[in-house]
Order: structure tokens, then sequence, then C-alpha cells
């Protein structure tokens, strides 16, 4: 875990908060608001384009997760522009950005060019604070922590880990094509490069129980974690998940069963992570199910509210691992051979959107 700011990640506490939420800890870090702004920098994945599988993840269309992908895909300079006039029509008050490359894999891409188009999006505005990177735990190799490492020093960056879940059988039901050791061996190689390290989870896996689960948030409680995105699984039009919740063969979680899942699995993580995320959603115009994710504030009320009925808060149950993350030995590089084949090379990749020149941006 990066000690940067440790002393403020327990602040949430003497305010009487029930968990270490994103929001609030940005704006003891920064001052101010800070917005994520989307970005779609054209990436892929390796279980979509055959380097591990095809096909990509079953509950994945792009669409649903960027607001990108739902017209023609700009360049990321055209976005970053267009995110910011956006965010400031909604916020009086912004003290700053963060570029949020969200859709696909990104950092699925020569690392050279990966260099080039974060880079550009850091100097893109002069309120763009910092990066958040999603990416897949089997798509770090030595040289993208390097990368990160070099882009933390003068800025926040966070990386985020697509975990889901340390169950094998999930992981193969989403299509994921790549195992927990993946994880683990990641995050051993990014903990205290100086950038956070976000595991995203989801929860109502088919087949998972709560005992599952909640092995799963024990996982991410020994593995130290600087942050968490908890996401109820849901269904959108034009995927394999959205066709079997459609025809009734899957069902997903009911409200009062995710909010209960929720404050269970917060209360086993360290008090010290951030919880950047503790549901997930998409735009009714692709969203299948459950409808309760829709509303977000409601939703939100109803986990305070059960934390305060039970009289517990993030990290009631935690029990520190018998070795501590920081003390965790730092593996081999385990990134497959025909991932590091493409990211570890010289070249560029043409689907990738980016301004031809860095001074061409609005931030100058």
């Amino acid at each position: 875990m990066t000690n940067s700011h440790c002393n403020d990640r327990l602040a949430w506490q003497r305010e009487g908060l029930p968990f270490n939420a994103f929001g609030a800890a940005l704006r003891r870090r920064f001052g101010g608001r800070i917005q994520r702004v989307s970005i779609d920098a054209g990436f892929t994945c390796p279980n979509v384009d055959g380097a591990v599988a095809r096909g990509g993840c079953n509950f994945c269309d792009n669409r649903s997760f960027s607001p990108s992908r739902r017209v023609r895909l700009k360049r990321v300079g055209e976005q970053l522009d267009g995110g910011i006039t956006s965010v400031r029509r909604r916020y009086k008050q912004v003290a700053g950005f963060l570029a949020y490359f969200q859709p696909a894999t990104n950092t699925y891409a020569p690392v050279d060019q990966l260099e080039e188009v974060f880079q550009m999006a850091l100097r893109w505005h002069p309120d763009i604070v910092g990066l958040a990177i999603g990416t897949r735990p089997d798509c770090i190799p030595e040289s993208v922590v390097d990368l990160t490492r070099k882009l933390a020093q003068d800025h926040y960056v966070s990386l985020e880990l697509g975990m889901q879940t340390m169950h094998q059988p999930g992981l193969d039901w989403m299509n994921r094509a790549h195992n927990h050791e993946h994880l683990v061996n990641a995050i051993d190689r990014c903990r205290g490069q100086g950038f956070e390290c976000c595991v995203h989870i989801i929860l109502g896996i088919p087949g998972e129980t709560h005992a599952m689960m909640m092995q799963t948030a024990d996982e991410v409680a020994r593995l130290g974690f600087d942050a968490i995105k908890l996401h109820n699984l849901y269904a959108v039009q034009g995927t394999p998940l959205g066709e079997e919740v459609a025809s009734g063969k899957i069902q997903l979680m009911q409200q009062d069963t995710y909010v209960a899942t929720v404050v269970d699995f917060l209360q086993r993580i360290p008090p010290t992570t951030i919880v950047e995320r503790i549901s997930g959603d998409a735009p009714p115009k692709y969203l299948i199910g459950p409808q309760w994710c829709l509303e977000k504030s409601t939703l939100k009320l109803q986990i305070e509210t059960e934390f305060k009925r039970r009289g517990t808060r993030q990290g009631s149950h935690y029990r520190p691992p018998t070795l501590l993350p920081e003390n965790r030995p730092r593996p081999a590089d385990n990134t497959p051979a025909s991932i590091r084949s493409q990211i570890d090379v010289r070249g560029r990749l043409p689907v990738l959107k980016m301004e031809s020149r860095i001074e061409s941006g609005s931030g100058g």
C-alpha cells in the first residue's frame, strides 16, 4: 500500500462516516471537488483479440461503461475537453479532474504509446491532477509498472485492477481468461511503487454463495489494496449475460441482499482502504436489470442505514493477516508471453485515437 497521505485515511472515522468514501478522500487530498472524466482511447482486450481468448467478458458492452462509445469514437483531447465542459456545467465548483481511461484494457498497447497517451492527457488541461487507468491483472508487465511509477512521481495515479472474484469458476464463467494468481502477482509487484492500486469486485456472480463473496473480501484485505470498487452484477443489451438474464436463465441479486452483502464486505476490509464505488449501473437505454441499481442515491442511503442499524462501519470485522501486505515478497513477473509481446514492443496500434500534437490542447 502506498504510504502517501496515509494519515488522512482514517479522517472518515473522525467525521462519523460509515466508510472511507472516495469523494471525501479526494477533497482532503486536493482541497476541493475532484471529478473523473471518462476517456475511451480505443484500446482492446487480450480476451477479445485472441491473445488469450476471444469474445470478451460475458457482461461487457463498452457502450454501457463509457459515454464516448455511444457516439463516434472521439480523439482523446476532444473527449477531455467535452468531459470537462460537461462537469463544469453540472457542478459550480470543481478543483480538478482525473483523466479516467475506462473502457477495455488500458495498458494493453506498446508501452511507448501508452506513455505518449498518458502524458498527453496529463498535459492537456491545467486542471487535470492525475490519471485513473483501468486494466486487467494479466496486463501489467514490469514495463507498465515502471511507466506507472514514472507518471506518479509528479501526479496522482491510480491503477485499477479487475479482480472481480478470487474464485476460478466465476472467472471462467465471465470468460476473463486469467486466473487469480495473475491478480496476486500484479498487486505484489505494484504495491509500494508510488501509485495507488484499486481493485474491482463484482458481487452476485452466478454460483457464488455469500461465503464465497466473503472469502473474496478477506482476500482483498490480505493483499492490501489502496482502494476498492464494488459492483453489483448487472446486465445490458447485446451481451451474453444480457441474453441469459432476459431469458430467465440467470437471476440477478435482489436489492436488499445486495445492501447486506456490501455492508458485510466492507466490514471485513481495512479501514484505510478507500471505497471508490459501492454499486454499478448502466444507461437506462441499455440496462436489462436490475432496475434498482439506477437509484444510486437511494442505494447509498440504504447501505449507510444498514451500517447504522448494525452499529458497525468499514473495518469493524477486519483482522490483519499474519503476513502484512507491505512485508509480502515481490515476485517475478508472470504476465503471459502472448500479452507481453503486445506491450513490450516498439510501435503503434493504429486503433488508438490520439492527438498528434500535445500542444494543440486547450491547456497549452
